[in-house]
């Protein structure tokens, strides 16, 4: 099978087709690791509303997403930046995504994006401010019995002046919480505003708070997701973490060398790139799980070309190629995202996602995936 693609000069050429679809194959009851997807959400096309307003989820398509993921046996991190929280889907919209997926799937792995989102940072004056946000999302979501993942706040860093402010912060707000939590430490190449979070201007200054806030509150953390795409910094965290506290990683550059470990310790996954790999994470997993890590390698590792190209700069627009993948996959029947990030990459990424995609056994039907990247090809004037 072949279909024709354009070079960045608009030249061409015919790319036939070589990869083996992997079939979809649960990870098993007894994983290695704890994985978690951060799960995207599906728009809806048919909404008269602006891209840049409200948020419209086509929540029967979101919701059969998130059965895909479970059946597979990940976890679900729920309304996180995936879903594009914070980049079209605010913080009611997130809270209704948050009842919707705890009441589709009740007996899921299944933790929830808490931050600050609903208090604009320009208007934060105080960190009793910051707290109340953060107690409130907290309050929410454990009313409708969800457990939590604790976002890094904008608004914290704005009016935090030292690292002793973020340190009383999280103190307060872990006492909300009635279950461990996973923190978040979320990179400026995921999002800009968060420049200089834990209020330091270095990792190895950051990375001491962030084990001061873990220490003080070790009973109320069950791991930290660090989404740094350093996979030095992950290692040099995760060897010093509580053994009670678990790392997950969120190096979407380097996770299978980071799951499966060193001689000292490993980490766990909560990754956005395990959104459109699900099929290939559940093999993966299933193969560590029994012992077979040269399997697991021979797995995830030729996808990890894909997840570089769909996480590169700027970062903070991998959700278009994670939505992209969905569409060729028949995840859903549109291209259409929040927001209009759809418009968010080049034609020649759309074009090298396809490709490694193929490559790596992750078209599940081509010609379906051929016949949908020609209509888009058509879109952008390719004849």
């Amino acid at each position: 099978m072949k279909i024709a693609l354009p070079d960045p000069t608009g030249h061409l050429s015919d790319y036939r087709l070589t990869g083996t679809p992997i079939p979809a194959t649960p990870m098993g009851a007894d994983p290695a690791r704890v994985v978690f997807s951060a799960a995207h959400v599906v728009a809806d096309p048919f909404t008269p509303s602006d891209p840049s307003g409200k948020a419209a989820v086509d929540w029967d398509s979101t919701m059969a997403f998130r059965r895909h993921l479970t059946d597979l046996g990940l976890g679900i991190a729920e309304a996180m930046d995936t879903a594009q929280r914070g980049m079209g889907l605010d913080w009611p919209g997130a809270l209704d995504l948050i009842t919707r997926t705890r009441a589709e799937v009740p007996d899921a792995l299944v933790f929830n994006g808490c931050g600050t989102d609903h208090l604009d940072p320009a208007e934060a004056r105080t960190l009793d401010d910051v707290r109340r946000a953060y107690v409130e999302q907290v309050e929410a979501i454990q009313k409708v019995g969800g457990r939590l993942i604790l976002m890094a706040s904008r608004a914290l860093v704005r009016v935090a002046t030292s690292p002793d402010d973020y340190i009383s912060v999280y103190r307060d707000v872990l006492a909300a919480c009635d279950q461990p939590v996973i923190l978040h430490w979320l990179g400026q190449m995921f999002d800009p505003a968060l420049a200089g979070y834990w209020g330091a201007n270095s990792f190895e200054q950051g990375l001491e708070t962030a084990l001061d806030v873990i220490a003080e509150n070790e009973a109320k953390v069950d791991g930290i997701k660090i989404s740094l795409l350093d996979k030095d910094k992950e290692i040099q965290m995760r060897r010093r973490l509580p053994a009670s506290v678990k790392m997950y990683t969120g190096d979407d550059f380097n996770y299978p060398e980071l799951i499966a470990g060193d001689d000292q310790v490993y980490s766990h996954a909560l990754l956005g790139i395990f959104d459109p790999l699900a099929v290939a994470v559940g093999k993966a997993m299933g193969q560590l799980g029994q012992g077979d890590v040269a399997g697991f390698h021979a797995t995830l590792d030729p996808t990890v070309p894909l997840a570089r190209l769909i996480f590169g700069a700027p970062t903070q627009f991998y959700k278009t190629g994670v939505v992209f993948l969905a569409w060729l996959n028949g995840h859903q029947d549109h291209f259409v995202m929040l927001n209009g990030a759809q418009a968010m990459r080049p034609l020649p990424y759309f074009t090298q996602v396809f490709q490694h995609a193929d490559q790596c056994g992750l078209l599940s039907d081509p010609d379906m995936a051929v016949q949908r990247m020609r209509r888009l090809l058509a879109v952008y004037g390719v004849a």
